[in-house]
């Protein structure tokens, strides 16, 4: 069995079980970020959003580009990083236009109630708004019925946001 094949399996069985409700009522962060960085004065920074990628460029540009630490701000306790200056002042006249739904997670994964992490190359722009998949193969299946899977998600994201990330077999 393909790991997507698996993974399609595992989220309908957790659907059915948890009856949508993803992972235990823990909580959980609302962005999908990478932990690591650290300050110049040594404490954590707020993990990367979007594994570093430039979330204006897949609106300006159609396509994902790598952020530069060097024109980088904090949104929601995440690290958002740009391309270029143009980029970074376009996100903080208005984060809300640029950053991707369901705080970068999968947006396939949202709509059957799970949590789990957005891959920046599998991404698509859909009424000005950026969502992201786990895989390819994630990807296909929810480009099957995008509005449909977009309002499954809309309904999801209130009880999934504050929850931990789904653990994937």
């Amino acid at each position: 069995m393909t790991r997507t094949k698996a993974l399609l399996a595992a989220l309908a069985l957790s659907s059915v079980l948890f009856g949508g409700t993803g992972s235990p009522a823990l909580a959980g962060p609302d962005v999908n970020t990478t932990a690591g960085l650290v300050l110049a004065d040594g404490k954590p920074a707020p993990g990367l959003a979007v594994h570093g990628f430039d979330v204006v460029a897949y609106q300006t540009e159609g396509k994902p580009v790598r952020g530069n630490a060097q024109f980088a701000t904090v949104h929601r306790e995440a690290t958002y990083r740009f391309a270029s200056k143009a980029n970074l002042d376009a996100f903080k006249s208005d984060p809300a236009k640029y950053e991707p739904a369901y705080g970068g997670y999968c947006a396939y994964g949202v709509s059957v109630g799970a949590k789990f992490d957005g891959d920046p190359n599998f991404w698509k722009v859909v009424d000005g708004k950026l969502y992201l998949n786990l895989d390819s193969g994630i990807q296909q299946t929810w480009l099957k019925d995008v509005p449909g899977a977009i309002k499954k998600a809309e309904a999801n994201w209130p009880g999934l946001k504050d929850k931990l990330p789904s653990p994937i077999n």
